[in-house]
């Protein structure tokens, strides 16, 4: 037992010494701390749940993550956007391994860049209506501005600066037009006021000087003497994402580039498709193909107050400009309409015809784009007085048209066909619905029966005459319901549907005639 005991006794002093020993050679290890007791004194650090290291102090840290985050952002041009979760947990130990600050660092960048979201440039947004662009630099914003305005700006007399928006935030600017010519001569010494030699005088002296009232063609400079933009345009300066800021050359292409651009034109008494598409500069083809569902060919009849669906080539931002020419030309009046409130806008009487007078004038001539908006005289002298076209116009609005039966299928089309039956025109001058015979027929439109009866090849036939002079004729009845002189008004049932006269089968034919013209019913009721 004694043995026993003495040999346990030595195991015990040996592991005491040892550990002694350990415990000693650790105080001298590099990265090996010994903390005070009672205190929290063991920092672990975490970035996004991935762990940074183990330090001493909470100051360590704070240096730590603050080195980390400059070095980060310090690799960017704008502003680092860094989006992370920092959790620090302290304990008390008596000791415990540490991170050297480098290593911190390190670690610390590397988690805080993979947690970047985005990098802010610095930025200028452009507004311009309802269109947006953002641009790098102020340089581009001038580029782009200037761009819209030199394709109207020979020899760039007119450039675009910016300036701060009145009433607005201090990073909020505004793009504001100026003559070069008129800023140089600002700077000039010895130029008088803006309010002129009159005003200087008159205002040094008391004294008012009158200034001649009389001008002539040599008093006034040709060429570009405005130039501005339609929309308005807001800057404000900033920082964004930079997948958020565009090129100068794609803003260029996106704002100032002509892009296809539709709007509905609404049709007014005396439109015509030549005059629209002479007027807005757009082939009369390509008012068709946009318009198929009311227009067949060029030829097609216009209504008033319909609209016409038109494509333009316009760009983003619009440019209006005023140039003041000399011309030395033929003219014309104006038009003189003379309105007629118990007439429908399709009736027209012409009391004088025109005829073009000739003078010399200085003319402002306003743009928007390409497209001139207004025309003023500025001074005139004329040759050969213009005579004006004085015109009576209707101005209540013509009737209207329904479908004159209810159902039926399209058999034939208004136009060129071949021949259904021996002796039946090519030219079909109306159109016609297969229906059963004894199918209801209704008047398209209120009017008076002009004719009722046989009508040869048409067979029974109904012919009214419209308010304004148009006629709707309804051939091949079986039966006919009214009597010559009679009115009647819009879907009144006026006869029955059938095959008589030449005909091949059960159907009605159903054509408008404007002054006496058949036109395609199917641009005045649904098929």
């Amino acid at each position: 037992m004694k043995t026993s005991f003495i040999s346990k006794k030595r195991e015990f002093l040996f592991l005491v010494t040892t550990a002694v020993t350990i415990f000693s050679c650790l105080l001298f290890v590099h990265g090996v701390y010994t903390f005070s007791e009672g205190t929290d004194d063991y920092f672990h650090v975490y970035i996004d749940d991935s762990k940074v290291g183990d330090f001493a102090s909470y100051e360590d840290v704070q240096e730590i993550i603050s080195t980390a985050r400059r070095n980060v952002a310090a690799s960017y041009d704008g502003i680092a956007f860094m989006d992370y979760d920092l959790r620090v947990e302290s304990e008390n130990v008596l000791t415990g391994d540490l991170t050297s600050k480098s290593e911190g660092v390190a670690v610390a960048e590397n988690l805080i860049s993979a947690s970047l979201k985005s990098a802010l440039s610095p930025s200028y947004t452009v507004k311009m209506g309802d269109n947006m662009v953002t641009l790098a630099t102020e340089s581009d914003v001038l580029a782009l501005l200037n761009e819209a305005i030199d394709r109207y700006n020979p020899g760039g007399r007119f450039r675009v600066r910016l300036i701060h928006s009145p009433g607005r935030d201090f990073n909020a600017l505004t793009a504001e037009v100026y003559d070069t010519y008129t800023a140089s001569e600002d700077k000039a010494d010895g130029i008088l006021p803006k309010g002129g030699a009159g005003e200087y005088i008159y205002n040094q002296t008391k004294v008012k000087v009158e200034t001649p009232q009389t001008v002539s063609f040599q008093d006034y400079e040709t060429g570009l003497i405005s130039i501005g933009f339609v929309e308005s345009i807001e800057i404000a300066e900033g920082y964004v994402p930079s997948s958020q800021i565009v090129s100068l050359s794609e803003a260029v292409d996106n704002i100032i580039k002509e892009h296809e651009s539709a709007y509905e034109y609404k049709i007014v008494a005396g439109d015509t498709l030549s005059g629209i598409s002479l007027n807005l500069n757009v082939p009369i083809e390509d008012i068709v193909a946009l318009n198929s569902d009311k227009l067949e060919n060029a030829n097609s009849t216009l209504h008033v107050n319909d609209t016409l669906i038109i494509t333009v080539p316009e760009p983003e931002l619009s440019v209006e400009h005023i140039e003041r020419n000399y011309v030395d030309e033929d003219y014309e009046a104006d038009t003189v309409i003379i309105p007629r409130d118990d007439w429908y806008t399709t009736e027209t009487n012409v009391i004088q015809q025109p005829s073009a007078g000739h003078h010399r004038a200085i003319i402002d001539q306003h743009f928007v784009n390409d497209t001139e908006s207004e025309r003023e005289v500025l001074i005139e002298e004329v040759d050969i007085e213009a005579v004006p076209k004085i015109m009576e116009r209707g101005t209540k609005i013509p009737p209207t048209y329904i479908k004159p039966i209810y159902g039926g299928r399209i058999s034939s089309y208004f136009g060129y066909r071949k021949a259904p039956t021996a002796g039946a025109t090519t030219y079909h001058r109306g159109i016609d619905w297969a229906v059963a015979t004894g199918t209801s027929v209704m008047a398209s439109s209120g009017g008076t029966v002009t004719q009722a009866g046989w009508g040869g090849s048409y067979g029974y036939t109904v012919l009214i005459t419209h308010p304004g002079g148009t006629q709707t004729r309804y051939a091949h009845l079986s039966r006919v319901g009214v009597s010559v002189g009679q009115y009647v008004n819009q879907g009144e049932v006026i006869g029955r549907s059938g095959s008589t006269g030449r005909s091949t089968g059960p159907h009605l034919h159903f054509e408008i005639l404007i002054n006496g013209t058949p036109v395609n019913p199917l641009n005045y009721v649904p098929g």
